[in-house]
């Protein structure tokens, strides 16, 4: 199997290093790393238009090479898609990413949007993100990695990749496996949470006549709800969520069908 690693973390991240490391003990599988050369989190979908990227051939620390590119995450899977590495990808892991993706965080993660982007272009893909610290479900993990932290994240990842045909994973679906901290009491399918956020406005310095914000910052906090991603890590399970691309909502498109939209091309009556 030919595959694809990146992440949003960096090319250095421990993390993407160890699922590396896994990836290549599976039978049959041929690996490239393309990754951002320096952090790239909650840059969601983002891509690259406006100027020429950067490709660097970086050194994997076993004497192959992986390239490393000022782009983001979703450049990082068409630069693969477009050539740059010597086989088309036919999976993409992203991660292991510092800290978990969990709920409503997706729409801001880099890992998880470099994953979007393979089933975009139709190729299967699997991210991956492991929890900081027990009872800690934050994606903004600070903590200093180890690669110990991850092996068991890559260890599981490795394992659904060598059975990928028996995993049930339907056309243009992708599984977000998020890893708990400390011992793992299984693995469960589950849909997304809720996440809460507890963002602020808060003045952090005054000069010249501009001022200087924090917006972000606060721990947030979640709905405990059975049978989400956030439960399963709460009871130290390792959660994988199927997701898709279909943002469409097909009843309020069966409702908005049944209003006179042509109605609103006319000028606006106005009173006398």
């Amino acid at each position: 199997m030919k595959i694809l690693l990146t992440n949003d973390d960096g090319i250095q991240a421990v993390g993407l290093r160890t699922m590396r490391r896994a990836l290549l003990e599976v039978p049959g599988v041929e690996l490239a790393v393309i990754a951002p050369d320096a952090n790239q989190s909650a840059t969601a979908r983002s891509i690259t238009t406006r100027k020429p990227l950067w490709v660097e051939e970086v050194d994997m620390g076993d004497g192959a090479l992986g390239y490393a590119t000022d782009g983001t995450p979703v450049d990082c899977v068409r630069f693969a898609a477009l050539g740059l590495i010597e086989f088309e990808p036919e999976l993409i892991v992203s991660g292991i990413n510092h800290g978990s993706n969990l709920g409503d965080d997706i729409t801001y993660s880099g890992t998880v949007a470099a994953a979007f982007e393979g089933i975009v272009l139709g190729i299967p893909a699997i991210a991956v993100s492991q929890q900081a610290d027990r009872g800690q479900m934050d994606f903004r993990a600070g903590r200093s990695w180890k690669a110990e932290d991850f092996e068991e994240a890559a260890s599981f990842v490795a394992r659904v990749v060598e059975e990928l045909e028996e995993v049930p994973m339907p056309e243009s679906t992708l599984l977000n496996v998020n890893c708990p901290a400390g011992e793992i009491a299984g693995a469960r399918a589950c849909r997304l949470g809720k996440r809460i956020y507890r963002d602020r406005l808060e003045l952090a310095e005054e000069e010249g006549g501009r001022r200087r914000y924090r917006i972000y910052g606060e721990d947030p906090g979640y709905h405990h709800e059975a049978g989400t991603d956030f439960a399963a890590l709460a009871e130290g399970c390792v959660a994988v969520t199927p997701l898709h691309f279909d943002l469409t909502d097909a009843a309020g498109v069966k409702e908005l069908a049944g209003f006179d939209l042509d109605r609103l091309l006319a000028p606006a009556a106005r009173e006398a």
